[in-house]
């Protein structure tokens, strides 16, 4: 017989889904026939797969060493002290979450086995201080909890801990959290302007249009911009993103005449080449975390970072400060 014992972030989960963590190589089948036939048990008590675990519960497992072995399978490859990540400021951290800035050119998330994501660094960094062990590894792994494109920087969340990434994520999925991003758009915007549009994305050419009016298929979509630095042929906004959809901002900027500095879908080549650009400016800037919220710590937090220092900025006609939601 082997026991094991469930950590923290082994605890608040389905025990089937504890289960299929742990025994990697196993069929579902083959976990719920175990369970019916106590050959693994909860607290030396019969399952059924549905009970919610909590800290400290024990798992019995009456299975040969053989067949233990077999269906836990290979553990999987959690190193990444060979890859090269770039500088990653971290903004605000605990036991829970970790909040950074995402430099521009690096994935949010793999899109292939062989890409390299802030994902694989919060790992690391989850690793390398301690917050998370290797057995950790079987039911829970520090994820990002947002995304932001290969080419925009700026503020990301991260769960290090099962709590931290329940909690994230239902602020994130309930849109309780609000942000904030600067953009470097062509031409001059000096007043707030709201976007009420439509987004339709094409998944052939991961491009999406804008409309003015509803289409089949289409979105509706929320933004709000705020002028910070006004020049003569660009302007430094506050976008506030009150949907969020997939290159909103580039493209509902671009579809009213505004496209980001360095945008090499939506913007506009000749002034990419006057300046320079071949990544747009387009920088999440803020968060405002709710109060109440779910992890208290963060109740009524602002986290906020500046505009990147190789954006064309230099002396502005007119300048603002970043607006506060009321």
């Amino acid at each position: 017989m082997t026991e094991i014992t469930l950590g923290i972030n082994q605890s608040n989960q389905r025990l089937d889904k504890v289960l299929q963590k742990h025994l990697r190589a196993a069929p579902k089948s083959f976990i719920y026939k175990m369970l019916r036939k106590k050959n693994i048990t909860l607290n030396n008590e019969r399952a059924l797969g549905n009970e919610q675990t909590v800290f400290g519960d024990t798992i019995q497992f009456y299975l040969s060493e053989d067949t233990y072995r077999k269906m836990r399978g290979n553990a999987r490859d959690i190193s990444a002290e060979d890859i090269s990540f770039p500088e990653i400021p971290v903004l605000y951290e605990d036991d829970d979450v970790c909040i950074f800035v995402k430099p521009a050119g690096i994935l949010s998330q793999k899109a292939s086995q062989f890409d390299v994501s802030v994902n694989e660094w919060v790992v690391f960094h989850a690793r390398k201080k301690g917050a998370v062990s290797d057995s950790d590894f079987e039911s829970f792994r520090p994820a990002v909890v947002n995304r932001l494109d290969r080419n925009t920087s700026g503020i990301m969340c991260a769960g290090l801990s099962l709590r931290g990434l329940q909690g994230l994520s239902e602020m994130f999925r309930e849109r309780t959290v609000h942000k904030y991003y600067f953009a470097l758009a062509a031409g001059r915007i000096t007043e707030k302007t709201e976007y009420h549009s439509w987004l339709v994305k094409d998944t052939h050419t991961n491009k999406v249009r804008i409309y003015q009016y509803n289409v089949h298929g289409a979105a509706s979509i929320h933004t709000v911009v705020y002028p910070i630095r006004v020049y003569r042929d660009r302007t430094l906004l506050a976008v506030e993103l009150l949907t969020g959809k997939s290159h909103q901002i580039r493209a509902q900027l671009a579809a009213a005449g505004h496209p980001i500095l360095g945008d090499p879908k939506y913007g506009d080549p000749a002034l990419n080449r006057k300046y320079g650009l071949d990544m747009q400016c387009l920088h999440a800037c803020r968060i405002e975390f709710p109060d109440p919220c779910p992890l208290p710590e963060l109740a009524g937090r602002i986290i906020e970072t500046e505009a990147p220092a190789t954006w064309p900025l230099g002396t502005a006609e007119a300048s603002e400060d970043l607006p506060l939601r009321k």
